[in-house]
């Protein structure tokens, strides 16, 4: 489904440690629509809830329901440092920009 580098996973475990979620995994759900396509939040999730998706990574697993799964196909998460901040991000190569000119910050 999601393909996690290996800089992500070692954020999100040392995260899970740093906030006593040893055991938890992360759920990933669709935010909302912007002009680069998706935008993905991410949450601490205790266990597999009825309807979710779970793919297993090195010590935790993601959690999805079938909307964000559709949306993440072919996605990679990766864990970024810049010099405005650093994080996880989602990148999905199959998303084109959908702005047309017509929205701000899509230059």
């Amino acid at each position: 489904m999601v393909d996690v580098s290996a800089e992500a996973v070692n954020f999100i475990k040392d995260l899970l440690q740093k906030n006593d979620k040893t055991g938890y995994g992360i759920r990933i759900y669709l935010a909302g629509m912007g002009c680069s396509g998706p935008q993905f939040g991410m949450a601490f999730q205790e266990s597999l809830k009825e309807g979710d998706r779970e793919q297993k990574a090195e010590g935790f697993s993601f959690y999805f329901d079938d909307e964000a799964a559709e949306m993440l196909e072919g996605s990679t998460v990766d864990y970024i440092e810049t010099p405005a901040g650093s994080g996880l991000i989602v990148n999905n190569p199959n998303v084109k920009s959908s702005c047309g000119g017509s929205c701000a910050g899509c230059h």
